[in-house]
């Protein structure tokens, strides 16, 4: 029979034993979660940096994208700024150069042909003619009163222009006026030259 102190040391190995054996369960337990909380964390780490790949890359298609329309819309803008230039100066120079149309050999034809438009223009019964010096000379008494019984109105020579190309109509009161002459009639189809002027300018036949 055993004494008391074999059965307190039997009982003390068994109860360490036990322990020894549920401590390294533990920590087996312990060390597997861990293992796998490891594991989660790599691969949440994994998805995250991913995303955060992803959205960096998505970030950056968007700033290329945005920056390869920006360069776009600005060299259309210098595009049209440029054309829009290039018109104008194409214009300004015409305009320069309207009074050399009095050069013409048919000149007297074209300043009877502003008249008749503008009177028809007017419609008044009572008018008085401006032009500018050099029309007037082939505004003669005659061609005046030619007119003035072609289209049965009183027609009545003014002073003549100070600035212009051409004849500038009115009302023997003055209260309506019409201007015919070369500026203001390439003034009125301005808008409407632009584009065959520009497909000129860019080597596109009418």
């Amino acid at each position: 029979m055993r004494s008391v102190d074999e059965n307190v040391e039997a009982l003390s190995r068994t109860l360490l034993s036990e322990a020894k054996t549920e401590t390294e369960q533990i920590l087996a337990d312990a060390k597997a979660k861990a293992d796998a909380i490891r594991e989660r964390t790599q691969e949440q780490a994994a998805a995250e940096r991913e995303q955060i790949l992803d959205r960096a890359r998505q970030e950056a298609e968007r700033n290329r994208s945005q920056a390869i329309a920006t360069t776009q819309l600005k060299a259309r803008t210098m595009e049209l700024e440029h054309r829009e230039k290039l018109l104008d100066n194409v214009f300004t120079t015409a305009r320069q150069q309207l009074s050399t149309i009095q050069q013409w050999s048919d000149y007297e034809r074209i300043a009877l042909s502003l008249l008749r438009e503008a009177l028809h223009q007017l419609n008044a019964s009572d008018v008085v003619v401006q032009a500018d010096a050099y029309t007037q000379k082939f505004l003669t008494d005659k061609a005046l009163k030619e007119i003035s019984k072609e289209l049965k109105i009183n027609l009545k020579l003014g002073e003549p222009l100070e600035q212009g190309t051409g004849v500038i109509v009115e009302t023997s009161d003055g209260h309506v006026k019409y201007d015919n002459t070369l500026e203001t009639r390439m003034s009125r189809l301005q808008n409407a030259l632009r584009s065959p002027v520009n497909r000129i300018l860019n080597g596109v036949s009418l």
